[in-house]
């Protein structure tokens, strides 16, 4: 049920369309409808029906009254509450209310740059009036207090569109209605400035004076006042024009795009750029990829702040086919624009700029540069009036205009890919297909034109989003569905192509054979056969073809693209110089071995890379990657190139090359915590493996694949993993890689609890590697036998060994297991001491989850020192470092761990909340060992709380 207060009072139950039939009647419900939800008094009633002179029965009577309504709405829509009476319905039920909540949804739209938007939504709002406020509403109270404030409102919003409309060069549209708005409403000085301005800008110039002169004396008549601020200002605008035009107001900006979408940070940055009458000129440039909405977005911003200058807006394309148009030629064009007669214009380019600047000097003008190519295409052409404005847009950032400013346009996100796609194809489609429709802007990588080209293909017929997003999803034909007429993703890119460099085009197509989301200079020589490329990337860059990323955690300079400019360049390089089999081969030699060496510093000594090397703390090893400030670092910047990287050189049929990558990344995957690229790599690692025959390589990834399974809690995994690992290693009579894969079967039956198999274990592969020479295996094996046997000495000895291979991370790991050894002997000074040490390592190395390990064991130093806020704020610090890398284990165990220090504070809630953290990852990854230990930790927190159950 729904009730109308914006004209005659009404109800509507579906289609029935009723109303109450005595005056008081009406009087009664409009008060309450005027505050649904809320209590409207006895008094307030008995003043809204019969004023300052109530009968002495009134409160009766307004029951009887009340009674009758109730028959008519429903009884238990009007609720009798202490003091008065309630109508229980949401306040979007009556016009009035949602009248009120749409001019602020269009104030938010307006405020945001959407002025279209804001527009529609406010002519929606007034379309809900059906007449004056509370028509036939027979109150005195009610006119005074809400009827007139509700006419009020209905002027202010119409005033509002009709400002938008101006702003939206509807001028011609609402002359007539302003006509009426000035003759009903004759003192309103908004409304007559409104007119004389629409009248202006219609080009009705003795009109708008007229008006002006009747404004003025109805104003001094009526009020004996002089116009406002407001209305001068409207009428000296008119004044100022008349003086300077020549002719017809040039409008040549192409229309607006109707379903235009989002962007309301850019518009909202042109917005604020724009100058004030009088001011400086201001230049803005608009850059970004091809198809990135660029040419729409200047001509929504033109559109949306037309009104702002009185004197036109032009439009110049700077492109012409695939060649620049000459400075010359569109200067021609904007002095014809602009009334200078054609035998008038100058022949040379000079002449022609200085005529140009003579009659732009004292216009105000906003002047669009479609598709610039250089600085040097666009300098003749800014205009130079005061509060002019210019709309640059190009594939290049134009860094070398002077005195200009830059918005670099990016792609959409999903949600505004989404509505785009939602505004070309049809909102219910879109609706009815919610997932298709976000793996189709997945698929367009939020780029505006393949977006629209997405949503025309849509309307063939039978054509569903579900059909449209299988297309889309093969690889090698999405350019091939991505164009519809005159309109084509692989046209936009060519263009940008075709007026590269030879040598440009060259790496531009290279760089088509890695599929990884960005590239650093030392991959792209790669692929570019080892030759410099800093300056051709920055061409590439400049052409809108590859993105700038700045630098990288490494500090390397990183260039990114769009996925569909890689399908691009990727079919270029087919076409041009054949597969890229060829380009990754050169590229696999250059990746193996920087990630080997970044690996060797990641595991100093550590069999299976290839090589192994030993180095003492003084030694360092001559690799780039020393230059970086580690290894670690160095691999997180590229971790994206390099996940990409397997699954290229896997395509590509470099089987070696794949699999060897999947297995140097493994230890790198187990210290940051990326488990999901762990998988991915080993799975494609795995299979390159198998298919070339090579069953070391696939020994190595089963034993990596193991670690990830123990790590992940899969134990009986893990186990499968490395018996399979171990069967190779035999066959292959390699009894170095079968200790290893044997210390690491030790480690999961010490995870399963079968501590003496874990023992006897890791005992012998301990006398394996010490035969074998085996330094980093035996520093391992000691540690993993002195935490089982809880060894000072082994892990003092194990502490040793990694110190001598030059290996902190093993040494820092080494600590905290000494560390867990003197707390459990309460040695708790020593505890502090082993743990501080280990965790500088950690920082020093920027280790962020052994860091997380580090702080978990001070907390628990802490608690053991009777410091329980020390150890709830370090134990805080753990949990956030494992929340940031997704380590649920380790956020499982510093939950335990801050709950310990809340029962240890008497806080008991947050002793729940933390077990509670726990048990849910403790339950999820199937630790049984982890909810015993939290159910401890549960059973002691009801016992504080006296909750024995």
């Amino acid at each position: 049920m729904r009730f109308g207060v914006l004209g005659p009072i009404q109800i509507l139950d579906g289609d029935r369309i009723t109303a109450p039939g005595p005056a008081k009647h009406r009087a009664i419900l409009a008060a309450l409808l005027m505050r649904a939800g809320q209590v409207v008094t006895l008094d307030r009633l008995t003043a809204v029906v019969w004023g300052e002179d109530p009968p002495v029965s009134a409160e009766s009577v307004l029951r009887v009254y009340v009674s009758a309504l109730r028959r008519l709405v429903g009884a238990e829509t009007i609720r009798t509450v202490p003091g008065g009476y309630l109508i229980a319905i949401a306040p979007d039920q009556v016009d009035a209310h949602r009248f009120d909540r749409m001019v602020e949804r269009a104030r938010r739209a307006r405020d945001a740059g959407r002025t279209a938007e804001a527009a529609d939504e406010l002519r929606a709002a007034l379309a809900l009036w059906r007449g004056p406020a509370l028509a036939d509403v027979d109150s005195g109270e009610l006119r005074r207090t809400q009827a007139v404030r509700l006419e009020e409102l209905r002027l202010g919003a119409t005033e509002e569109r009709i400002d938008l409309d101006l702003a939206l060069g509807r001028h011609g549209e609402v002359v007539g209605e302003l006509r009426a708005l000035v003759a009903a409403y004759p003192l309103r000085e908004r409304a007559w400035g409104q007119l004389i301005l629409a009248l202006y800008q219609a080009g009705r110039r003795s009109e708008a004076l007229a008006a002006y002169q009747d404004a003025r004396l109805v104003l001094v008549e009526e009020l004996g006042l002089e116009p406002g601020p407001e209305l001068r200002a409207a009428h000296d605008k008119v004044l100022a024009g008349q003086v300077r035009e020549r002719g017809a107001v040039p409008q040549e900006t192409p229309p607006d795009i109707a379903d235009f979408t989002g962007r309301e940070e850019v518009l909202g940055w042109i917005a604020r750029q724009a100058p004030a009458a009088g001011g400086a000129p201001v230049h803005l440039v608009l850059h970004g990829p091809a198809g990135s909405g660029k040419s729409a977005v200047a001509v929504h911003a033109a559109t949306l702040l037309g009104a702002e200058f009185p004197d036109g807006r032009l439009y110049a394309a700077l492109r012409a086919g695939n060649r620049p148009a000459g400075a010359g030629a569109v200067l021609e064009d904007l002095l014809r624009s602009l009334g200078c007669p054609e035998g008038a214009v100058p022949a040379g380019l000079d002449d022609r700029v200085r005529l140009y600047r003579s009659m732009v000097a004292s216009r105000r003008l906003l002047v669009v540069l479609d598709d610039a190519v250089g600085e040097s295409q666009v300098r003749p052409l800014l205009p130079t009036g005061p509060g002019c404005l210019t709309l640059v847009t190009s594939r290049s950032p134009l860094y070398g205009l002077e005195a200009s400013r830059a918005f670099e346009l990016g792609v959409l996100d999903t949600a505004g890919s989404v509505a785009m796609l939602a505004r070309v194809a049809g909102e219910p489609r879109v609706r009815a297909e919610p997932q298709a429709a976000r793996r189709i802007a997945e698929l367009c990588g939020g780029l505006p034109l393949a977006l629209r080209i997405a949503g025309s293909r849509l309307a063939r017929p039978g054509w569903t989003l579900e059909h449209l997003a299988v297309r889309l999803g093969d690889e090698r034909g999405r350019l091939d569905e991505l164009t519809a007429g005159d309109l084509a993703v692989r046209s936009s890119l060519g263009l940008g192509y075709r007026g590269l460099a030879e040598e440009e085009q060259r790496l531009l197509r290279r760089l088509g054979a890695l599929s990884g989301p960005d590239v650093a200079p030392w991959a792209a020589a790669a692929a570019f056969g080892g030759l410099r490329v800093d300056r051709a990337l920055e061409e590439l860059a400049g052409a809108g073809l590859l993105q700038a990323r700045g630098l990288d955690d490494a500090g390397q300079e990183r260039y990114g693209w769009h996925d569909l400019t890689r399908l691009y360049a990727a079919e270029r390089l087919v076409e041009e110089e054949g597969t890229a089999a060829r380009v990754l081969a050169v590229v696999a030699r250059e990746v193996l071995e920087r990630v080997r060496r970044a690996r060797v510093l990641l595991l100093p000594a550590e069999p299976g890379t290839g090589r192994t090397l030993a180095r003492t703390a003084e030694q360092s090893l001559a690799m780039e990657t020393t230059h970086l400030r580690e290894s670690a670092r160095w691999l997180g910047a590229e971790r994206g190139f390099l996940v990409a990287a397997v699954a290229d050189f896997h395509r590509a049929g470099l089987a070696e090359a794949a699999w060897r990558l999947a297995f140097y990344l493994t230890p790198f995957f187990e210290l940051r915590a990326h488990h999901e690229d762990w998988h991915a790599t080993n799975r494609i690692g795995l299979e390159a493996a198998r298919l070339a025959g090579h069953r070391h390589g696939e020994a190595l990834l089963l034993r990596a694949l193991a670690d990830l399974y123990r790590i992940e809690g899969r134990l009986d995994d893990a186990a499968r993993a490395l018996q399979a690992a171990l069967s190779h290693f035999r066959d292959l009579a390699d009894r170095s890689e079968e200790a290893r894969a044997r210390y690491r079967l030790g480690l999961v039956l010490l995870a399963q609890g079968r501590t003496a198999e874990a023992e006897r274990c890791l005992a012998e592969c301990l006398a394996e590697f010490e035969s074998a020479g085996d330094a980093r295996g035996r520093a391992d094996a000691l540690r993993g036998l002195g935490s089982l046997r809880r060894a000072e000495d082994l892990l003092t000895v194990s502490l040793d060994a990694y110190r001598d291979l030059g290996d902190p991370r093993g040494e820092a790991a080494a600590l905290r297991e000494l560390a867990l050894v003197h707390l459990e002997r309460r040695r708790v000074p020593a505890a502090r001491d082993c743990a501080e040490r280990g965790l500088r390592i950690d920082r020093r190395l920027g280790d962020r989850l052994p860091e997380a390990s580090g702080l978990l064991l001070l907390a628990r130093v802490a608690h053991a020192e009777g410091v329980p806020e020390a150890a709830r704020a370090t134990a805080e610090e753990a949990l956030a470092i494992f929340k940031e890398y997704g380590d649920r284990r380790g956020s499982a165990r510093a939950s335990l761990v801050l709950a310990a220090a809340h029962l240890d504070l008497d806080e008991i809630d947050g002793a729940f909340a933390g077990i509670a953290a726990a048990v849910t990852e403790f339950d999820a990854l199937g630790d049984r060992r982890g909810l015993a230990e939290a159910e401890e930790f549960a059973r002691e927190a009801r016992r504080r709380r006296g909750l024995w159950l």
